[in-house]
């Protein structure tokens, strides 16, 4: 392990995730899908940046947020039409977020605001002829279903950077 404060491991871990989140918004607007690959590649920054980043019972009790949140996500694939994709982001992410009171508090109102604001920005641009003709072949155009990876990213890089401003 680094030694390294809270707020500085955040802003490691920002820095390693930010060309994965773009790719994945990128991909999920265009195809509708959260490529395997992306997911492994977040899974491969926590295995392999954690143990260097965070305390190792820290980073060794986070990979069990990966296991719930995967668990709950293909229970929700199965009965709610979540997308296998979005469960497989979503329990990637899992282990980069803290579980104390406080953060759990962050990470619903996160989550939240982002599900609310992504949906209604999608559906708002989608209508823009202009937006439309700049990205034609973008499946998320056309499709009933929302590309929940803007919602999902969002939340896993504000969260990481409100970490890391924190004071």
């Amino acid at each position: 392990m680094l030694g390294l404060s809270t707020q500085m491991a955040a802003l490691v871990f920002l820095a390693l995730v930010t060309p994965i989140c773009i790719w994945v918004v990128y991909t999920d607007l265009k195809y509708m899908k959260i490529r395997n690959s992306a997911v492994l590649a977040l899974l491969a920054v926590f295995a392999l940046a954690g143990p260097l980043l965070l305390p190792l019972d820290v980073w060794a009790w986070r990979w069990s947020h990966f296991a719930v949140v995967l668990a709950v996500g293909f229970v929700l694939n199965m009965i709610a039409h979540f997308g296998a994709g979005d469960a497989k982001f979503a329990a990637a992410a899992a282990p980069f977020f803290a579980c104390e009171p406080g953060d759990i508090t962050v990470i619903v109102m996160l989550l939240s605001a982002f599900l609310l604001g992504a949906f209604a920005t999608h559906r708002i641009a989608r209508t823009i002829p202009a937006l439309r003709t700049m990205a034609p072949d973008w499946v998320s155009w056309t499709r009933k279903d929302f590309p929940m990876g803007l919602a999902l990213v969002g939340t896993l890089w504000t969260y990481l950077l409100i970490v890391a401003l924190a004071a």
